[in-house]
């Protein structure tokens, strides 16, 4: 049986339990397939660029009383991927006054710094910055 002939058959029993879901033709197979494809691929993709936050910075996010909102999480992703396009390995996000490091290797924030505790502060082991 080719594979199409199988996906027919296998679609004309399930269109007896979900009607909606009937195959028309060969394309609608191989363009849903398509999309479906892509959209799991992208969804990977998305999961495995996903920054997590160490356990120090979490840390430092509590006590410090740092607001990571939808925006901030969305803003220290982009950064990091800026950052790694350029090679950059370590980096200063700079987001409202707010100071993060990130690892672009590992996709980690290490650690995150409120505006009070800005000043005076030295950042070591970084090879670039982002402002946002």
């Amino acid at each position: 049986m080719t594979d199409i002939n199988f996906i027919r058959k296998i679609s004309s029993l399930n269109n007896n339990i979900y009607p909606d879901t009937a195959v028309k033709s060969n394309e609608n197979i191989g363009s849903t397939f398509k999309e479906l494809l892509n959209e799991t691929i992208k969804k990977n993709y998305k999961a495995e660029n996903e920054l997590v936050f160490s356990k120090h910075a979490n840390e430092r996010i509590k006590e410090r009383n740092i607001d990571i909102s939808a925006d901030v999480t969305e803003k220290l992703n982009e950064a990091a991927e800026q950052a790694k396009d350029k090679g950059l390995k370590n980096v200063l996000v700079m987001i409202e006054n707010q100071a993060f490091i990130i690892s672009t290797m590992n996709n980690k924030v290490i650690t995150a710094v409120n505006s009070s505790e800005l000043k005076e502060n030295i950042f070591t082991n970084i090879d670039g910055a982002v402002i946002k």
